[in-house]
């Protein structure tokens, strides 16, 4: 077998109804709280002040920072580690979808250290150290996986560049992933969040540096999506589809913190930091059917045992053939969804390829790829794509 080393040291509580341990929880790591969260919700009615009620309840003093948006920005990061310094916050608590958790873990890290969040990325001398505040997620879509991941996603809106923090230090000392925290998400939600799952499942599983392990997450995970996504998407309330996805979400999380992610990841990160209206998902689900076709020959036996999954009538296919089938499997799965995209869709310039092309090579993820990418085919997958 392939040697390999798997860590993870997040504590997960998984199911209906475990939101109600935060205070528990969030007791054990300090008795000040940071409550990172987006500003009111009406998805999420009442949910921040319950969960400000039941730490409360536990003996926590409790500040809230509620400045968390899409594609969080350095300078909210820094708004909220003022707070978090201010009040002396020897804990944060994260609830809300990846925008919020990466904003609690940056903050986890600035509130502690000299300078700012962006000053520690990942491939920065400076890196965070012990002071980094422990970190508490509680999920609310099924998504970004980041209630298990050492990431932090940051946008720097003056270099108009997207990065991320990476340390083990950033791994939630505790996740609560609680399926009826997300009942009341909004279908185009669902489906932007659910693709990235399937988009982190599915990348872990064709990344050399993947695993037995996180192959056989992965797979599970991949399954779930194919079954339970469209579901969830039709009907919100649908409680097995919700469930199904939470879990698929954590295992795909899983994978992507010890094989980590490919080259649809380095392009969306681009798309993302360059046009922040762009949803996460949306962006990886406009360059997937390119990437597909530019991948599927170098890793046909991967392909093909994922297109098994979406399109069964697969088993007879072997080889490309069956690699082929799941490139067209996977389309009709992001048509499905409803998340058919093209650059264009989102007013992206023709004129701004070049620049993007460039742009989704400044993270490493490409180098994962099992096609290793130059600039000239990123530009011609990025033309497709428009």
């Amino acid at each position: 077998m392939k040697e390999f080393t798997y860590f993870q040291p997040t504590e997960i509580r998984f199911g209906r109804g475990r939101f109600s341990e935060l205070g528990q929880v969030a007791s054990r790591f300090g008795r000040r709280t940071l409550l990172v969260t987006v500003v009111d919700d009406p998805c999420f009615k009442g949910l921040f002040e319950r969960a400000k009620g039941i730490l409360v309840e536990a003996g926590l003093a409790v500040a809230r920072f509620d400045g968390v948006v899409p594609n969080p920005t350095t300078d909210v990061i820094s708004q909220g580690a003022r707070i978090a310094r201010e009040f002396k916050a020897d804990v944060v608590v994260g609830i809300g979808g990846g925008s919020t958790m990466d904003t609690a873990k940056a903050i986890a890290v600035e509130a502690t250290h000299p300078g700012g969040a962006w000053d520690y990325l990942f491939f920065r001398e400076k890196q965070p150290t012990g002071k980094t505040l422990p970190v508490i997620a509680v999920t609310t879509t099924s998504g970004t996986g980041s209630h298990v991941t050492q990431v932090a996603v940051v946008t720097n809106p003056v270099e108009k560049n997207k990065s991320a923090l990476y340390h083990p230090l950033l791994y939630p000392k505790a996740s609560l992933v609680d399926p009826e925290l997300m009942i009341t998400l909004p279908g185009k939600v669902t489906s932007a969040t659910g693709f990235d799952v399937f988009a982190h499942a599915f990348e872990s599983f064709i990344n050399p540096g993947g695993s037995p392990y996180t192959d056989m997450m992965a797979l599970e995970a991949i399954g779930l999506v194919a079954k339970f996504l469209p579901a969830a998407v039709k009907d919100g309330k649908d409680m097995e589809a919700r469930e199904r996805m939470a879990w698929a979400d954590t295992l795909a999380g899983l994978c992507i913190a010890n094989a980590g992610v490919t080259l649809p990841h380095g392009i969306g990160m681009a798309i993302g930091g360059l046009y922040p209206h762009v949803a996460h998902g949306e962006a990886l689900a406009v360059v997937y059917p390119a990437i597909l076709e530019y991948t599927y020959r170098i890793a046909p036996a991967k392909f093909a045992k994922v297109g098994r999954i979406l399109n069964p009538k697969l088993s007879g296919e072997k080889g490309v053939r069956a690699a082929e089938g799941a490139c067209a499997a996977i389309k009709r799965f992001i048509k499905r969804i409803g998340m058919d995209f093209k650059l264009r869709d989102f007013n992206v310039p023709k004129k701004d390829l070049d620049a993007l092309a460039r742009q989704s090579l400044v993270l490493p993820d490409y180098k994962n790829h099992p096609r290793l990418a130059t600039l000239a085919d990123i530009s011609g997958i990025l033309g497709r794509s428009h």
